[in-house]
């Protein structure tokens, strides 16, 4: 019987970092790109640390040719005196053993990012190799690793003046999907924290690309970041309403202002960590800020004209916010630190916006009279929005079913195997239906150019037939709501795919920004989620003799005239997809096995927002100013 045995030995233990190596997604989140960015944050955080403990003034990054990546500071040094203990130098320990670091020990460190104790053993342990230097009481001192496996002991360089620690890393290609670093997405992390860290200035350079170089340094902290934010909206009030105060041990620092936008902003922090999933502290904000604003309407008997109710999404339109919370014992859901869990924070913080905004308020009439008229009007339209959404709903049931007549659906009802064509015109939505595989690919013809979603309220926005018919046909819902049932819902997308497909010219590229504004703006979980592609149909058709090339773009069409040299070629230009052939658009756009697409990402949500509010938003100046700097970059123009 060759049946294997279950005996003790078949119980292994991991030591050390072995645990780290043989389930890396545990600690760092995913062994994708999250998980690649993540190993910088972990050695990032360690000098942020050192900021918060008031031994750290400058931070520097670099992102080196092969991908490898240096961390400076010049803090106080790693220590490097032996540990008696563990039998090995306090460096080594740091480096090669889980939950070993300063931040267990309270006195050291009063607040930390990194409390989970694994960060920068993980990054040691899932890098090729790690190279670190300690600068410290006028001695230079130097460890190597080969994937979390020290090669010798800790070696006494010299003499120095310099102070701090610097780690250079190389990530395993062996563990990770890719090891391609993202400038924008670190960028994103260190602007953050420099916001976050009040005259902290950290500066990100990459050495792949000459000249790319960014420093950051604000001495305004969150008011900055507002600031920052809000660049190209037009506030409400001209000064962000900031407070902070520490309160049973817990630090809590908000800034917050209103614009004449129709979106909320809000960003969210714990320890420094960016928790994009939210948690204890943004209910907590949400709360106070419902309790203060209404509490000032009532006490001022500010609604007695307007017989409407006032809910928490109508007291956050258009504003923009940013909450950090700096607390001892931060609770995270799972590793990578998205969400904050500790319970007591939601009434901590609720209390001090209560508090604070409500003596603002109190204190700053004119400017309390402008930000409740904001939330009357935007309550109002919110009832007119729910009163279109009812309609469009029975409109639909009236119509017999809950998809538009306009669709051509798929038969598959797997929503992981459909995808959602959304095409310009009724021309290239014919085109579209004959050419596609009508087994997962459904098609939906657009008219014209939908509404511009950046300069409209909620309730001209679901008013809007053409945005009615996305909505049904997506499933989703849309738009952020305290109210599950009006709200978007991820879980309810009908298809895996939505795949927006425009003509290759002006009008093509004016529809297609409108229609990612909408989804950014209304369903940015489609987004986030990576549902969102742009087709890439061909540009040209080249033809000589029986021979025929499809080609994407004016460098393509210059190699093949080159290759094709001394025949007596054709050239068409594609302008619009009706242009095509059904069986041609199948080919070159539409069918998975031969088609290019690109799948929209979301690598800084900061960015993103300002890039929407400048291009898609009233104010003027801040557009011709970016049409001006990048003129000279425009590609495939058509005039």
């Amino acid at each position: 019987m060759n049946e294997q045995q279950y005996t003790a030995n078949s119980i292994k233990t991991l030591k050390g970092l072995e645990a780290v190596r043989k389930r890396p997604a545990m600690y760092i989140g995913s062994t994708g790109s999250p998980g690649l960015h993540h190993l910088v944050y972990e050695v990032v955080d360690n000098s942020i640390d050192e900021a918060l403990a008031g031994h750290c003034t400058k931070i520097d990054v670099a992102i080196h040719k092969d991908n490898s990546i240096t961390v400076s500071d010049d803090g106080r040094g790693i220590p490097v005196d032996y540990h008696e203990e563990e039998q090995m130098s306090a460096l080594q320990l740091v480096m090669t053993t889980l939950h070993a670091g300063g931040k267990f020990d309270n006195s050291s460190y009063k607040v930390s990012g990194g409390l989970h104790g694994v960060g920068v053993s993980c990054v040691n342990a899932l890098s090729t190799y790690l190279k670190v230097n300690v600068y410290r009481e006028g001695k230079k001192h130097y460890l190597e690793f080969n994937k979390g496996v020290p090669l010798g002991d800790v070696q006494m360089l010299g003499t120095t003046e310099k102070q701090g620690t610097e780690v250079t890393f190389l990530p395993d290609p062996d563990v990770f999907e890719t090891v391609e670093y993202s400038f924008d997405i670190l960028s994103k992390r260190l602007r953050e924290l420099a916001f976050l860290n009040k005259g902290i200035t950290i500066t990100i350079t990459d050495e792949r690309t000459e000249g790319k170089f960014h420093e950051f340094c604000y001495p305004g902290g969150l008011s900055s970041f507002i600031l920052y934010l809000d660049e190209n909206k037009t506030p409400l009030h001209a000064d962000p309403i900031c407070f902070s105060q520490n309160k049973e041990g817990v630090e809590v620092e908000i800034a917050m202002q209103y614009n004449d936008s129709y979106n909320e902003n809000l960003f969210t922090f714990a320890n420094n960590i960016n928790t994009v999933d939210g948690g204890t502290h943004l209910s907590g904000f949400k709360k106070g800020l419902t309790r203060s604003i209404n509490s000032y309407i009532s006490k001022n008997n500010l609604l007695k004209n307007n017989k409407v109710e006032i809910k928490g999404d109508d007291l956050r339109e258009g504003l923009t916010a940013v909450v950090s919370v700096k607390l001892s014992n931060p609770q995270f859901e799972g590793q990578t630190k998205a969400k904050l869990g500790n319970s007591e924070i939601m009434s901590i913080v609720e209390s001090s916006v209560v508090e604070m905004l409500g003596d603002f308020l109190e204190e700053n009439p004119s400017t309390s009279k402008k930000i409740v008229e904001k939330c009357i009007n935007s309550a109002i339209a919110r009832e007119a929005a729910r009163k279109a959404r009812l309609l469009a709903r029975r409109k639909t049931v009236m119509d017999g079913g809950g998809l538009p007549g306009k669709l051509a659906d798929c038969s598959e009802h797997d929503p992981d195997k459909c995808e959602l064509f959304l095409v310009e015109g009724d021309s290239a939505g014919g085109s579209a239906k004959m050419g596609r595989d009508r087994t997962f690919q459904a098609i939906l013809p657009l008219k014209g150019k939908i509404l511009n979603v950046e300069k409209a309220r909620i309730d001209k926005v679901i008013s809007h037939e053409e945005i009615q018919i996305i909505v049904q046909a997506l499933g989703t819902g849309f738009g952020s709501s305290d109210s599950e049932e009006e709200g978007f819902n991820l879980s309810k997308l009908r298809y895996s795919k939505i795949i927006i497909m425009t003509d290759a010219d002006v009008d093509g590229s004016h529809i297609r920004t409108l229609l990612l504004t909408f989804l950014f703006r209304h369903m940015p979980g489609l987004v986030e989620n990576g549902n969102v592609y742009i087709a890439q149909p061909p540009l040209y058709k080249l033809k000589a003799g029986k021979e025929e090339r499809y080609v994407f773009n004016d460098e393509q069409r210059d190699e093949v005239l080159k290759e094709w040299a001394g025949r007596k070629i054709g050239i068409q230009r594609y302008k619009g997809l009706g242009e095509m052939n059904p069986d041609q658009l199948a080919e070159t756009t539409m069918n998975p096995e031969s088609r290019r697409m690109l799948q929209v990402k979301l690598e800084d949500v900061v960015e993103a927002d300002r890039i929407f509010t400048m291009l898609m938003g009233e104010e003027v100046e801040p557009r011709r100013r970016f049409i001006e700097d990048n003129a000279k970059k425009v590609k495939n123009l058509d005039v």
